[in-house]
């Protein structure tokens, strides 16, 4: 992972907007997110955000607790996240550009302004990323813009899930 700067941070800062803008068609009720993929020679080939699938309001579970769902339901939303949606966009339309490409991720807060992404998290995504051959992922943190290559995304991702189940575990123990 590193921190870009300049240049490659004003480019980057470009394709995370066009993901804000993206994240704003968001039907989610918990959370409004939007993903762009970037070829190698710097197009957008895939975007996405996250929605129910198909759009249908009858798979809409966004206000469902997610403690309430079983430990082997590893997704507990039930959107389609925007990573995924812009992977399929891709798949379906551009898969002779996926090799080398670049994912840019951003989540909006309550009033649509781009709120700072945690850590890598979702092994979902970064699985189904590193299998079609995405090469990067990049999220921007507090500290500045973050590049991945997505083999270490999926790694961290796992590290996350790993460190988030020892600790539901100790809290809830008696």
């Amino acid at each position: 992972m590193r921190i870009i700067k300049e240049e490659e941070a004003e480019l980057a800062k470009k394709y995370l907007a066009i993901a804000a803008e993206t994240a704003k068609q968001a039907t989610c009720a918990r959370s409004r997110c939007g993903a762009v993929i970037v070829s190698e020679r710097g197009c957008i080939i895939g975007e996405g955000f996250n929605s129910p699938p198909g759009g249908l309001k009858s798979q809409r579970r966004c206000r469902c607790e997610k403690n309430g769902y079983h430990i082997k339901v590893t997704d507990k939303t039930c959107c389609v996240h925007a990573e995924q949606r812009a992977m399929i966009q891709v798949l379906r339309t551009h898969p002779e550009s996926l090799a080398g490409s670049t994912l840019y991720f951003v989540r909006l807060d309550e009033d649509g302004k781009l709120h700072y992404s945690g850590a890598p998290y979702c092994t979902i995504c970064s699985k189904m990323a590193l299998d079609i051959g995405i090469k990067y992922f990049v999220l921007w943190h507090k500290e500045g813009i973050t590049v991945y290559d997505t083999e270490e995304y999926n790694d961290k991702s796992y590290a996350y899930t790993d460190a988030y189940r020892i600790i539901s575990l100790q809290t809830t123990r008696p």
